[in-house]
């Protein structure tokens, strides 16, 4: 048996964020001290055993000390005398895949949701759909990519022309669309029987049901979902850049630096560390959608 949990004190909620964010970067702090602990004490050509390379390499190539990659972010991307300083170009960069990894968020949002509406409205539904659910994320991304460009290529959206991005867009909400069709199934299927009894003795439709119970209902399993959607479309976004060759993002950006590797190894960190903070973004943005639907949390406790 279960209850709803009281609200807790709001003068304790600064303090949960304090804690939270405190501990955030302490997890900051120990990844950068392990990096230069293993780079102090680890061979240069790292840990060879029977062949096989089981530990990595600690050489300034492999391993640039963290104060080399932030003195080269500082720096020009290039010797050209109007080359902008590298921190900008990534910025730049991440921007722009952030724009299409949020339009291929929203269009996995959108199917998702429409997925799990059909497969919660009609059982034969989620029997056929289901299974393709699943293997849909089975094929690839690699093999995917080269095909969406090609298909989207020969597209034609009245006086709209195809362009590369929307390719990676599509990719990118093909990952994203698998985490909200599965959490918003489940979600909209939580809500009590005692209330969806009460919706259909006073004759209310299908339609107004889901969207008056069902969907404040799948609120707690949907938020999780839209998380590891956004996740899963910056993902989507940096490896379809790399696959269709689209020029502008991070993901390209890391291709075209690492080339360059080993004359300069710093370099090639900038675009890493831009992506991994892309993600972060994403996330951070799905979290002000979840102050907006706090109303409808709800915990349970034994």
């Amino acid at each position: 048996m279960s209850v709803l949990a009281p609200d807790r004190p709001r003068r304790r909620l600064p303090q949960r964020r304090m804690r939270s964010a405190a501990l955030g970067a302490t997890g900051v702090l120990a990844l950068a001290l392990a990096w230069e602990a293993y780079k102090a004490v680890a061979p240069a050509d790292g840990v060879v055993v029977g062949g096989a390379r089981v530990l990595p390499r600690s050489s300034d190539v492999a391993m640039p000390h963290l104060w080399d990659m932030v003195t080269r972010a500082l720096e020009p991307v290039n010797s050209s005398p109007t080359a902008q300083p590298l921190w900008l170009a990534v910025l730049g960069a991440c921007l722009f895949s952030l724009g299409v990894a949020a339009v291929g968020w929203l269009v996995g949002v959108v199917v998702g949701l429409g997925v799990a509406a059909l497969m919660q409205r009609f059982r034969t539904a989620e029997s056929a759909l289901a299974p393709w659910v699943v293997l849909s994320q089975t094929v690839p991304l690699i093999a995917l990519a080269p095909l969406v460009k090609r298909w989207g290529a020969q597209l034609q959206l009245g006086p709209v022309d195809w362009q590369d991005w929307m390719s990676v867009a599509v990719i990118a909400s093909y990952l994203a669309f698998f985490p909200v069709s599965v959490g918003a199934l489940r979600g909209l299927a939580s809500a009590q029987a005692v209330h969806i009894d009460l919706m259909r003795s006073y004759g209310v439709g299908w339609w107004r049901t889901l969207l008056t119970v069902r969907l404040p209902a799948s609120v707690p399993h949907l938020l999780p979902a839209l998380y590891l959607a956004a996740a899963n479309a910056v993902v989507g976004t940096i490896v379809a850049e790399v696959s269709t060759g689209l020029r502008g993002g991070v993901g390209r950006m890391i291709v075209e630096f690492g080339a360059s590797g080993s004359s300069d190894p710093a370099k090639q960190w900038s675009p890493i560390a831009g992506a991994v903070l892309l993600g972060l973004l994403a996330t951070g943005v799905v979290r002000l959608i979840a102050l907006a639907l706090r109303r409808y949390h709800s915990t349970e406790v034994s």
